[in-house]
């Protein structure tokens, strides 16, 4: 499971693994109180990418990445393709 040390790396890795498979990507956040740590996983099952992290810049950026990973989940073109599909 590779954890990525820059947010940049992993917004793209997250973002064509999303693209790659929209039906079987998955999203997890998961905050730690005691010792102040937000992880977010995004995988296929077959590919898990990770980024951790303590500062507070960074919950910003993952926040707006989340809310564009749900706007892709619920855009037209992507319920389109899944019609195809079926």
């Amino acid at each position: 499971m590779p954890q990525y040390q820059t947010w940049e790396e992993f917004s793209r890795a997250a973002e064509k693994l999303y693209l790659a498979d929209p039906m079987k990507a998955r999203v997890v956040l998961k905050y730690r109180h005691a010792n102040g740590n937000l992880c977010i996983k995004v995988t296929d099952d077959l590919v898990c990418l990770v980024y951790r992290t303590d500062q507070a810049q960074d919950v910003k950026k993952i926040e707006k990445f989340h809310s564009q990973l749900m706007r892709l989940m619920v855009a037209k073109e992507s319920r389109n393709v899944t019609m195809e599909t079926d």
